[in-house]
């Protein structure tokens, strides 16, 4: 959901191996499965999760996320696994939000390239106003959070994801087609279909 201004003030939590954005008692819940390297995870982001930010903002929707990290298995390297447990570290510096979108907006055109170095997930995070500091910048170079990263990877497959993003609206697969979650305006419809918005 990438405009973060929208969503100030709505409260952000770790729940086992999800994080949670929006009101704990929200009427509906949209699951979404992403991986910090895929391609398709930043389509969304800057497309279709545009639209989940009203909803939330209102506490008709809350969001839980699953950060999943098989494509390092997939295509060498550890960049999702690094990036995953920088996303767990912003929670507790109560940034989710903003470095979610700023990890995205600077994810490498070729998923194939490592490039979520410890360095360069804190080049991000000086993007996002008030992240950085001695708790977030040691959680992000020790790893802190390595548990909390292969259980969310875990919590990915025992779902019966293979793929991201995957969005699940109430329990069921977003419908509409692939395509539809790629545009703020397709899949406000199918968010709508789902009763959710006007």
């Amino acid at each position: 959901m990438a405009d973060t201004e929208g969503l100030s003030g709505v409260p952000v939590r770790v729940k086992g191996a999800v994080v949670v954005v929006g009101e704990k008692d929200a009427p509906h819940t949209v699951k979404v499965y992403e991986d910090a390297r895929c391609p398709f995870c930043k389509r969304f982001e800057e497309g279709g999760a545009r639209a989940l930010v009203g909803p939330v903002a209102d506490g008709d929707v809350k969001v839980e996320y699953t950060i999943a990290s098989f494509l390092d298995r997939n295509l060498g390297g550890a960049g999702s696994e690094r990036a995953a447990n920088a996303l767990r570290a912003s929670v507790d510096a109560g940034k989710f939000p903003e470095f979610h979108a700023a990890l995205f907006a600077n994810q490498p055109e070729d998923e194939s390239d490592d490039v979520f170095t410890n360095a360069f997930l804190l080049r991000i995070a000086d993007r996002v106003e008030g992240l950085r500091g001695p708790a977030f910048d040691r959680a992000v170079r020790d790893g802190s959070h390595e548990a909390w990263v292969r259980d969310a990877m875990q919590a990915f497959r025992e779902d019966g994801m293979r793929g991201t993003p995957t969005v699940l609206i109430d329990g069921h697969k977003a419908g509409g087609g692939e395509d539809a979650m790629y545009g703020e305006a397709s899949f406000a419809g199918v968010l709508r279909k789902a009763g959710i918005g006007s």
